[in-house]
């Protein structure tokens, strides 16, 4: 699966450790920065991915900030992006299970490189259950056509 990847400072190091994970794994990873831990302003980084997952240019995207909702504010400003900031495997199975996640932010303050493997598997191997929820999904993805 490709995947776009990014980070804040904040989020540099657990990014870093998924992307080599990730890419350990077989996936083909984009990571579209920082490269550091030299401040920097989230957004540059974050829209960058989620332009990427909304265009196609990758399936699914990780984002990683101290609290993983800067980030998560970011993505879901871009169209056709459904961002969800997981906590845990459930939060990561349900967002993409119930509402077509396509985008998982996480907080490098908070995880460590076990559970954010454990979160980031759990998100890529979960299926979307249709049903029912695409006509949710429907809803939100008509709230982002301008009338």
């Amino acid at each position: 699966m490709k995947i776009a990847i990014a980070s804040d400072h904040a989020g540099f190091e657990l990014k870093s450790h998924l992307a080599t994970a990730l890419a350990a794994a077989g996936h083909e990873v984009v990571d579209l920065g920082t490269d550091g831990t030299a401040s920097v302003d989230y957004p540059r980084f974050a829209e960058p991915a989620a332009e990427l997952v909304a265009d196609g240019g990758a399936e699914r995207g990780v984002l990683v900030c101290g609290s993983g909702n800067g980030v998560a504010i970011v993505a879901n400003k871009v169209h056709g992006v459904r961002a969800v900031n997981a906590h845990d495997v459930e939060e990561a199975e349900m967002s993409r299970r119930h509402n077509d996640a396509n985008v998982v932010t996480l907080s490098g303050a908070r995880l460590s490189g076990d559970e954010a493997d454990a979160i980031v598997a759990t998100f890529l191997s979960t299926d979307f259950d249709g049903g029912r929820h695409a006509r949710r999904v429907d809803q939100i993805t008509a709230m982002e056509t301008p009338a």
